[in-house]
């Protein structure tokens, strides 16, 4: 192959290669964006299973401490 061959090779999959790398960084950083969206609603979850777990913690110590009472 001569220097032209390898410049036309060149130059054939250039525009492939940049539009391939240009849609990796695109899908590159969607993804750490839905994965920091997950990560917040993850937490707001966690956030409203302990709220609830401690409202019911407090209904169950005060039917315990009226039984008690008794």
């Amino acid at each position: 192959m001569n220097d032209t061959q390898i410049f036309m090779i060149v130059l054939a999959t250039a525009p492939t290669m940049l539009t391939v790398l240009i849609g990796i960084l695109i899908n590159n950083a969607r993804l750490s964006d839905l994965r920091s969206h997950m990560d917040a609603r993850f937490d707001d979850m966690r956030d409203t299973w302990r709220s609830d777990l401690r409202r019911v913690e407090e209904v169950i110590d005060a039917r315990l401490r009226h039984l008690e009472e008794r």
